[in-house]
């Protein structure tokens, strides 16, 4: 059974870092995609980074190219997101998602959330200002 936990979040001020990670188990296949969304309270879940674990392709929303960096570690089966220079309108709870055997999609599909599998229950950031 597929299982993501998310962790890391946290409350920063702005232009402060943090690091979430989220552990995957029970995913096989060497080719999987594994995203980060994220969700305001009255706003839509919008698609943050996605990587494919086979290949290390990674794809990122504009809102957050040059700040946000997505990793993983294969051996540990861990997926992280580095956001640095985090701003108010960072603040969301963020989700992990992934797909096993994921085909190839574009940045658009990556990021926009129907295609996903599974789900984490999500760890909330907070950005004071």
């Amino acid at each position: 059974q597929v299982h993501l936990v998310e962790s890391g979040g946290g409350s920063v001020q702005a232009g402060g870092s943090l690091r979430l990670s989220c552990t995957t188990s029970g995913i096989s296949g060497s080719l999987n995609l594994v995203a980060w969304f994220r969700q305001a309270p009255g706003k839509e879940r919008e698609g943050v980074a996605g990587i494919y674990t086979g290949d290390d392709r990674a794809y990122y929303a504009d809102s957050v190219k040059g700040r946000f960096t997505i990793t993983e570690d294969n051996a540990k089966n861990m997926v992280y997101l580095q956001m640095n220079a985090l701003k108010p309108e960072d603040t969301a709870m963020y989700y992990c998602a992934a797909l096993e055997r994921a085909p190839p999609m574009t940045a658009r599909q990556v990021l926009g959330g129907p295609v996903y599998q599974y789900w984490g229950q999500g760890t909330q950031v907070t950005v004071s200002s």
